[in-house]
């Protein structure tokens, strides 16, 4: 169904770079160069341009690539749509890593009693990566607590979750503490760069002209679990969801930071390609996980 010149405009959308997607498409640079003319002819407008050695989207190309990437999402939703006709019914989607690990489960309990012939398979990875591969058309949708881009996604709110510090009972801090600022000279465990649980801090620290690389001492961590047993142990303070560390608050393993100026809070966010053909199917699939009715659910087209 997808046009293969469409394929190709993906392609170098994906590499920015008609070299490596002429080698990836098994095709020579000058015939990937020729699909992208056809395309700007029969548009009429540009879709790529040089700054320097860069190859960069035009406005055009931007506009063209949104809905290229749903037509090409729903392509290939469509054909694993017709081959489940006569087999049992697959579901693909993605999940940053908290979500995934202390939200997903009872969700996933709701689709399994829902079908219970479902077969469901769950990434979890940062949302820059669960971004490229809904792009990609290897995930159906995704939940993710960090920031998208709300002109390339559709969305509905999953759920608002308390974003809070934490640290050991008997953490030793440097300074007394009543204010977000007055946390800086602490070591402050964090996640990677590209991880929406980091992205939610960043943000509060901007809008305090402060950054990251304003604490003192800087532990970055691409495990949660990690981040949560060393500061348990005193090394650190972090801050986190309240879901991913209600079993350590309710054990009087961590204590929440009181602070007067830092009450954060982040959503949690069901989304897909904008303008994809199967927003009703989203949709459906939005409810079952959430255990409700048709009623009462709130649609963002961000």
């Amino acid at each position: 169904m997808l046009d293969f010149r469409v394929e190709t405009f993906l392609t170098v959308c994906r590499t920015m770079n008609f070299t490596r997607a002429a080698e990836e498409l098994h095709i020579t640079q000058p015939a990937v160069s020729h699909h992208i003319h056809t395309l700007e002819e029969e548009y009429g407008a540009k879709l790529f341009q040089y700054q320097g050695k860069q190859l960069f989207l035009t406005e055009s190309g931007k506009l063209f690539f949104q809905t290229a990437a749903a037509m090409y999402h729903d392509t290939l939703h469509l054909k694993e749509a017709i081959r489940q006709q006569e087999s049992r019914r697959r579901l693909c989607f993605g999940a940053t890593m908290t979500i995934g690990e202390y939200v997903m489960a009872d969700a996933v309990s709701r689709l399994l009693k829902w079908d219970p012939e479902i077969q469901i398979r769950m990434l979890t990875a940062n949302t820059h990566e669960l971004l490229k591969l809904l792009d990609q058309g290897e995930l159906e949708f995704a939940i993710v607590e960090g920031y998208f881009d709300k002109e390339e996604y559709d969305s509905l709110v999953y759920c608002d979750q308390r974003y809070i510090p934490v640290c050991a009972p008997d953490h030793q801090f440097a300074k007394p503490v009543s204010r977000l600022e007055d946390l800086l000279g602490e070591r402050l465990m964090v996640r990677e760069p590209g991880s929406g649980t980091r992205n939610v801090l960043e943000r509060a620290l901007e809008a305090r002209n402060l950054s990251i690389r304003s604490f003192r001492h800087i532990t970055e961590l691409g495990n949660l679990n990690i981040i949560k047993i060393l500061t348990c142990a005193g090394t650190g303070i972090t801050f986190l969801y309240q879901t991913a560390v209600q079993e350590e608050l309710d054990a009087g393993k961590l204590v929440e930071i009181p602070l007067d100026d830092c009450a954060l809070s982040h959503e949690f966010t069901f989304i897909w390609r904008k303008g994809s053909v199967f927003a009703s199917y989203y949709q459906e699939i939005f409810r079952r996980m959430k255990g409700a009715g048709s009623d009462g659910n709130r649609m963002e087209n961000r």
